[in-house]
Parts: C-alpha cells; sequence; structure tokens
C-alpha cells in the first residue's frame, strides 16, 4: 500500500513553488524564459533560460564572404544594427591594416550616435509601459520616426541599414542630408523635456523604481556587465572615452560618461535618458565637423575577391546596449574561419540570478524592464 500526504493550510506555506516566466510573456521583451523558485511573494531564485530563437549566427559568418558577414552582423541587436555593422567591419579593417577616409570616420560616429538615440528611445517608452505608463511610447515613437526617416535617406533600410562597408560607407551622403539630419535632431531636443517630466519626474514611477534592483559593482565586474547598466552601478567605464575608436578622440569635450552610485531601476532609467542627451550633442558636433571637411571619398576600393590575412584580431565598441566585440580568426581566405560575437545583452541578464532573489514578484517585471536587452542580442 502507498501513501501520499499533501500538505494543506499552513504546512503548504513553507513549500517552494516553480514558477515559469515565458517563453512567451509580454513583458519579456522577446523570447525569454525565466525559471523562478518562489517562496509566497518572495523570490527566491532565478535562472534565466535563453537559446529559444537562436539562429547560429556565429556558424552562418564561416560560410559567407566578409562583404557578406556585415548583413547577418546587424540582427543580432536589432535596434543597435548600425553599431553591430560597425564593429565586425572594424575587425576586418584591422586584419587588412586598411586606413578609412577621414570623412567616412566622422561619418561613421554620426550615424552610430543617431543609432544609440533610436536604441534608447525605444527603452525609454517602453519601460513606463511595462510599469503602466501608455503615454511615453507615443512621444517615443514620434521622436524615432523623425530620426528614422533621415536614417532611412541615406540607406534604404528602416531597422537594417546595410550601410557600412569593409573600407568606409556604402555612399556619400545626399544632397542637404546633413541639413535634414540637423532639423530632426533639433525638433527632438525640443522633445526631450517629456521623458524628464512626464517619467522621471513622476511619482509612481519613482515609487516602482526607486531602490527596487539593487546591482552591485561587485556583481557587475563577475558577470561582465557593461553598458549603462554598469555604469548605473557607479562602474565608470565607456570605449568611447577609455579607448577611443572613430572620431571620439577629437570629441572628448562633448563626450559625457553618465554614471550613478545607486544601481537601482530608477539609476538605470536615468542613466539611460542622460546618455540619450549626451549622444544628441554628440551627433551635433559630429555634424559642425563634417561641415568643414572637403569633399572627398568615403571608402576604399576593394579588390574582387577579398580575403583577410591570416591571423586574429579583435574589435570591440561601445555598443548603445553594452560593449559589442568581434573575434576574428582568418586563415587567409575569403571566410572567416572564426568570428565570435560577445554581445552586451547577454551577460547583462545573466545577472539576474543575482539580481532578482529576495525581490517580490510584483517587482519582477520592473527590475527585468530596466536591464534594456534585447533577445536576439541574447540568443545570437
Amino acid at each position: 500500500m502507498t501513501e501520499t500526504t499533501v500538505g494543506i493550510g499552513g504546512a503548504a506555506e513553507s513549500t517552494d513553488m516553480v514558477l515559469n516566466i515565458g517563453p512567451q510573456h509580454p513583458s519579456t521583451h522577446g523570447v525569454l524564459r525565466l525559471r523562478l523558485v518562489l517562496d509566497g511573494e518572495r523570490i527566491v531564485s532565478a535562472e534565466p533560460v535563453v537559446g529559444y530563437m537562436h539562429r547560429g549566427a556565429e556558424k552562418l559568418f564561416e560560410a559567407r564572404d566578409y562583404r557578406q558577414i556585415v548583413m547577418l552582423a546587424n540582427r543580432h541587436d536589432w535596434l543597435s544594427a548600425f553599431s553591430n555593422e560597425l564593429g565586425v567591419v572594424m575587425a576586418v579593417e584591422r586584419m587588412l591594416g586598411m586606413e578609412v577616409p577621414e570623412r567616412a570616420v566622422w561619418m561613421r560616429t554620426l550615424l552610430a550616435e543617431l543609432n544609440r538615440v533610436l536604441n534608447h528611445l525605444m527603452f525609454l517608452g517602453s519601460y513606463p509601459l511595462e510599469l503602466g505608463g501608455i503615454t511615453p511610447i507615443f512621444h517615443a515613437f514620434r521622436e524615432r520616426e523623425e530620426l528614422q526617416a533621415v536614417m532611412e535617406e541615406i540607406s534604404g533600410g528602416r531597422m537594417h541599414y546595410m550601410f557600412n562597408r569593409v573600407g568606409g560607407l556604402k555612399e556619400d551622403l545626399p544632397a542637404g542630408w546633413l541639413g535634414r539630419a540637423r532639423a530632426a535632431i533639433a525638433d527632438v531636443n525640443t522633445r526631450m523635456n517629456v521623458y524628464d517630466d512626464l517619467v522621471r519626474g513622476n511619482e509612481i514611477f519613482r515609487g516602482r523604481t526607486r531602490g527596487v534592483g539593487v546591482l552591485s559593482a561587485e556583481a557587475v565586474h563577475a558577470y561582465g556587465v557593461s553598458g549603462p547598466i554598469a555604469r548605473a552601478s557607479g562602474v565608470d567605464f565607456d570605449l568611447r572615452r577609455d579607448e577611443p575608436y572613430l572620431a571620439y578622440g577629437e570629441l572628448q569635450d562633448v563626450l559625457k560618461v553618465v554614471t550613478r552610485s545607486e544601481g537601482d531601476c530608477l539609476a538605470r532609467f536615468e542613466v539611460l535618458l542622460d546618455q540619450t542627451h549626451n549622444a544628441l550633442d554628440l551627433a551635433v558636433a559630429c555634424l559642425d565637423r563634417m561641415a568643414e571637411l572637403p569633399p572627398g571619398p568615403v571608402n576604399q576600393r576593394l579588390p574582387k575577391v577579398l580575403k583577410a590575412p591570416e591571423g586574429h584580431t579583435y574589435a570591440w565598441t561601445e555598443n548603445p546596449l553594452g560593449i559589442n566585440g568581434y573575434y576574428l580568426v582568418s586563415k587567409g581566405e575569403k571566410t572567416p574561419y572564426r568570428l565570435k560575437l560577445r554581445s552586451a545583452s547577454y551577460n547583462n541578464i545573466q545577472a539576474l540570478a543575482v539580481l532578482l532573489p529576495g525581490q517580490l514578484v510584483a517587482d519582477m517585471v520592473a527590475i527585468l524592464g530596466s536591464l534594456f536587452f534585447v533577445v536576439g542580442d541574447i540568443d545570437k
């Protein structure tokens, strides 16, 4: 005879419950699953389960030539396509020992900062939405549309620009584009106070985010967290300042690395917002510099079959969501022997394992949304 004892009443209160958030849940920014162990309303442990939309991009890199891999590279973080392209072409150019024309360097810097603003605006609008505030998302998409229009004009793409090339850019800017870009940036700048007043100054928003989901600087270092999330925990590191690339070495007087010490959800939002203000300032500085540059080429002539010499290199950039790196290994062929992608979101999301335990289930969405990740950047 088998006896089964079922705990009821007070005995059941000490029983841990396993709760799966996702993989299809509206609060998870895509196909991510969280395996939570709960003790009542309190999270005991959390395990981010990734891999539901894995595309095998790193393996596909090995079957594409150096012109074609740009298409694969710009898709893992679909909000940062230009920055993704930039890292991979920089790696190939470094292997080739290739110098990019000055005009292309400044154009790349300008477009990278516009892409940063587009990325940040999406999270500045969607994060309050997850906490019950619908209005900011409408403002965010209005601002994004203005900047998307100028990006689309030069590349033909709204999300996947495919404008970077090994040796420079696809083509020069259309006539009058600099003026239209300046007008769009000015319009967006005049309306950024919406996020300062409507969101950051909102009592309910501050009540839901202040002191919630505190990530320590030690955890940032342990998990390799980078970008706005790391700087919100007091880790003062930004590749644009600390290892300048493109034209950032000449923009140090405009570039401001925003940090906070609190490490909570509110600090992460404030860093993202202040970075958006600074990215707009950097874009204006690039426009001013480009107005002084004489006409010239924006790319290098390449051989019909492009082969990188045998060797290896690592190129990393300060992407909108954090450090994005490409480790390129070549055996002298027209395709990479190996191209390893170090994406920002993959490392950042691992910190949930130490960030969620001890928190209330009610605060889980607020914490998850404040990590500002793209699932394609995790499942690469």
